[in-house]
């Protein structure tokens, strides 16, 4: 594929300088883009590296002056990280999935298939599922009894959907994603040794006889919206009686890990290894980064934000930016971790006073 100058400053939406019908094939980082490539100039700081390499085109930050750089066409942009997103999709040839139904495919004949849709080798679709139009999935999948996939699905290399799983519009699942597996749901006959603990904190418990768990089957399933993402080996449980929800818009990472019963809100992103447990519900635009964890059957308000690592134990208020374990406000816990830091050359002050005070008092009554 080869793209010209004015091609890409068009699907950016930004303005092209220069010769603008050159042509390039590929993106690269300044230092290594040859004379066909399209260098990633987007900051001030990239002037020496796109120096040193070979490029005749490139995309520069705002109010950079591209003649002065050497090039020969150049696309302004205001915003770097958005452009980006734009000239990816532009180039990205996305997965080889050829058109129509693979002959080694295990289709059900109650199935429904969307015009146009793709199915690759070794995929199986069960009893009554519903495929919609363009959809695209790759090698290996398997759908389920009576599950729904939206128009212009992308589900790529062994991704698992399970039954009656619904599934709205433009979804994209990511090799080896788990959507719709039993929830993580066990009780005891008689009150568990994890009941006792939550009752009591761990005071006066008692000691925890033999006790065996009993599987609460699932009978929900998961319902997700237009636009969602799901990472690689990312896992979203059935519900128990209702369904666990994604709301539209929502992008989770690799390793995500949604409990039974749990909601998800709208355009909200949930980075790698973030695992959130059951019956807690997350609201709108929420952003949880990498590790973090959120305990069960509480509630996230809206616009929350989270940083890396965090462990939420309680309800959160509507647009706090959390920290820590456990979660603080974000300048609360920056404060006290700065506190820490300084405790012990703080205790060793507080020590050496001591000890010249003891020894002060020690001299007076050696006077005495």
């Amino acid at each position: 594929m080869s793209f010209t100058v004015q091609e890409i400053a068009v699907a950016l939406g930004a303005k092209a300088f220069g010769a603008t019908s050159l042509s390039v094939t590929h993106a690269a980082e300044p230092r290594d883009a040859g004379p066909e490539a399209l260098a990633l100039a987007m900051k001030p700081e990239y002037a020496e590296a796109l120096g040193a390499g070979r490029a005749r085109a490139a995309i520069l930050w705002d109010g950079a002056n591209w003649q002065d750089l050497g090039l020969e066409a150049a696309i302004i942009v205001a915003r770097p990280r958005y452009a980006m997103s734009g000239l990816t999709q532009l180039m990205d040839k996305g997965p080889q999935i050829a058109p129509g139904i693979h002959p080694s495919a295990v289709i059900d004949p109650t199935a429904i298939i969307g015009q146009g849709a793709a199915i690759g080798p070794l995929v199986v679709i069960g009893p009554r599922a519903e495929i919609g139009p363009r959809a695209r999935i790759a090698a290996h999948v398997s759908i389920a009894e009576d599950a729904v996939i939206g128009a212009d699905a992308l589900i790529l290399q062994g991704v698992r959907i399970g039954a009656r799983v619904v599934i709205g519009a433009s979804f994209i699942a990511q090799p080896g994603a788990v959507i719709g597996a039993d929830g993580f749901s066990f009780v005891t006959p008689e009150k568990s040794g994890v009941e006792a603990a939550r009752e009591t904190l761990g005071e006066g418990a008692g000691p925890i006889g033999p006790q065996s768990w009993t599987r609460i089957h699932s009978l929900g399933t998961v319902e997700i919206g237009d636009d969602v993402e799901i990472g690689a080996n990312a896992t979203i449980d059935r519900g128990t009686i209702r369904a666990t929800r994604i709301g539209r818009g929502s992008k989770l990472d690799n390793q995500v890990h949604i409990g039974h019963n749990v909601e998800v809100g709208q355009d909200c992103l949930l980075c790698g290894q973030v695992g959130i447990a059951g019956s807690t519900r997350i609201g709108d635009r929420v952003v949880l980064a990498g590790q973090c964890g959120v305990s069960d059957n509480i509630f996230v308000g809206d616009d929350v934000i989270a940083g890396g690592g965090t462990k939420i134990y309680s309800n959160a208020p509507a647009g706090r930016v959390l920290l820590g374990h456990p979660a603080m406000r974000m300048d609360k816990q920056l404060e006290s971790y700065k506190v820490q830091r300084r405790l012990p050359r703080v205790l060793q002050s507080l020590h050496d006073e001591i000890a010249a005070l003891k020894k002060a008092v020690s001299k007076t009554g050696e006077s005495d």
